[in-house]
């Protein structure tokens, strides 16, 4: 099981992996871009859905463990560490 902090970005031009940065605490977090709106969960499930697309997954092997009402959010994936290094880091 992968436990994974991302920075969430709403109602972006596009859906896309941004890459790596390190939080205000010196945390590793996944910056990732979503056209969907934070209201009603749609955000959160977009990010599952890109996440789970790039890694080849089913949606329900990610879920949310916490954040679900912030930009910041914990995610627990199934699977293991090696997963994350196939993530295609998207410019733009």
């Amino acid at each position: 099981m992968i436990r994974l902090s991302v920075k969430v970005t709403p109602k972006a031009s596009a859906d896309r992996i941004q890459g790596w940065a390190e939080d205000e605490d010196g945390e590793r977090v996944l910056k990732i871009a979503v056209t969907a709106v934070p209201e009603d969960g749609k955000a959160n499930k977009a990010v599952i859905a890109l996440l789970a697309k790039r890694l080849k997954l089913p949606k329900s092997a990610i879920e949310i463990a916490s954040g679900h009402t912030a930009r910041r959010k914990t995610l627990l994936i199934d699977g293991d560490e090696g997963l994350l290094a196939q993530l295609p880091i998207e410019q733009g």
